[in-house]
């Protein structure tokens, strides 16, 4: 994980640029109750109703999560001049988002779906809905309110169909035309099997489901990664991210990249779309790559996750969730050979320069962070090989280490600057450097590139030797003395 991640949520919404959701809304009404008995006028549950909470669902979560998030949010969708329709509109306006494009339709109810939940099981839905696409007059009104928005030149602009008649192939493609003319991006949550009214948008983030089902394949297909590559070609999209529940989010750009599920325990996955589009769009909409948008964004859908019913992220709770996933990453940087190399050829696979060094590092000291932050600036992932206590004491005597290897190897994984952590017990790490084949191996400069081991090998399959300027006067030797003095 990207440790500037932090950074940038905090400084969500700081820059004044706003975004633009369009798509269906709904309203979720959630009636929670406790079940103690069956009914004796049919074999059914009686749910005892407890309470009851009315919260934005559809495109209107998906501009509910940006707007907790801190970004600026417009919502172009229609409702109906009903009840279910106030009620929506009012719990928009209260997290933030400007509904001034909203549209009242005389034809057609408000979305609502309400959900009965005996404790936390779902025990019935009804749904209130007209999914016929927009008549002439509704369809003008749509996008007429589309160009007044696009006029004020939205940073971002997301398309969330939810298949309820909004996003007809004229308003989508409307839509992309006319942002593409303005250079803004455009984010599609996609429905239905045929994606060809979202040709030429930025990117899709189709579920697993929805991918099988627009590439004509099943869930299990094991070339569904390679048929939705081809689909990205087709559609002439910058990306396609493909979020696969509990096995995580794949990204299809140039290549292919798969994050692993972050969440540890899962209540209800409804919602967890809308969360990972808005958070996908934050991070775009504030320099961050396709990649490092959907990690953070995969982070918050393991958030939302873990909530009973649709439940947008708070910027708050997104920070929280990077702080643990950044000390769990930290321990996970510590790793054995064969997690490390496939760590590397993960690395290896999206271009990244391998850069190795090693050593005993015990008692860290300034010398040793200013030694680690150069060696990184040689490449773009640092692979640390550490001595274990074995290897220390007969390098440096049997009152070495003053630290253990476990003690040493997680302060390690702690610095920045260091990617992956691994213990050896050899005399040398020259069996190590053969199963990473680091593209870089980096030394302290009170060495020649002759007296590096490994130098040799390294050089021989393109790599280089980086010799290390050392803080003078630091040193583990230096402190040990001067404790004793």
């Amino acid at each position: 994980m990207n440790p500037a991640f932090s950074k940038v949520v905090q400084q969500f919404g700081d820059q004044g640029a706003h975004a633009l959701v369009i798509g269906d809304v709904m309203l979720d009404r959630y009636l929670l109750g406790e079940v103690n008995r069956i009914s004796p006028e049919a074999p059914v549950p009686v749910v005892l109703i407890k309470s009851e909470q009315q919260r934005v669902g559809g495109a209107a979560n998906v501009a509910a999560n940006l707007a907790l998030l801190g970004i600026s949010t417009k919502m172009i969708g229609l409702m109906g001049n009903d009840s279910e329709g106030q009620t929506l509109l009012k719990a928009m306006q209260s997290h933030g988002i400007t509904t001034e494009a909203m549209l009242t339709s005389q034809h057609r109810p408000t979305i609502a779906k309400t959900r009965i939940l005996g404790g936390h099981q779902q025990m019935l839905r009804l749904d209130q809905e007209d999914t016929q696409n927009l008549n002439e007059s509704e369809q003008a009104e749509i996008l007429t309110n589309i160009d007044t928005a696009l006029a004020a030149q939205p940073a971002l602009v997301i398309l969330s169909d939810y298949a309820k008649g909004l996003l007809t192939e004229t308003v989508c493609q409307q839509v992309i035309q006319r942002c593409r003319a303005r250079q803004i991006p455009v984010l599609v949550d996609p429905k239905g099997r045929d994606y060809s009214k979202y040709r030429g948008a930025t990117a899709l983030t189709p579920n697993k489901k929805e991918t099988a089902e627009a590439c004509d394949s099943s869930q299990q297909d094991p070339a569904l990664i390679a048929k939705a590559t081809a689909l990205k070609q087709s559609l002439h999209l910058d990306f396609l991210a493909v979020t696969r529940g509990e096995e995580g989010i794949t990204l299809i750009d140039d290549s292919t990249h798969h994050l692993n599920a972050t969440a540890k325990q899962v209540f209800d996955v409804s919602g967890a779309g809308d969360t990972v589009i808005a958070t996908l769009a934050a991070g775009l909409m504030h320099g961050l790559s396709a990649l490092d948008s959907l990690s953070l964004a995969n982070i918050a859908a393991g958030v939302v996750v873990g909530k009973v019913g649709t439940v947008p992220i708070t910027k708050a709770e997104l920070l929280d969730a990077l702080m643990t996933a950044q000390g769990n990453e930290q321990a996970h940087k510590i790793c054995a050979l064969e997690e490390l190399k496939q760590k590397v050829s993960r690395w290896k696979q999206q271009g990244q320069k391998i850069v190795f060094t090693n050593g005993c590092f015990d008692l860290l000291h300034a010398g040793h962070v200013t030694y680690l932050e150069a060696a990184k600036k040689r490449g773009d992932k640092l692979v640390l090989g550490l001595n274990t206590d074995r290897s220390v004491s007969a390098l440096k005597g049997p009152t070495r280490p003053v630290v253990n290897e476990n003690d040493r190897a997680r302060v390690l994984a702690a610095l920045e600057s260091v990617d992956a952590v691994i213990l050896f017990d050899e005399d040398t790490p020259l069996n190590l450097i053969m199963a990473v084949q680091p593209d870089v191996i980096a030394k302290g400069s009170d060495y020649t590139a002759a007296q590096v081991v490994g130098g040799k090998e390294v050089l021989s399959w393109g790599g280089e030797i980086a010799l290390i300027d050392l803080v003078e006067g630091r040193s583990t030797t230096n402190l040990i003395k001067k404790m004793h003095a």
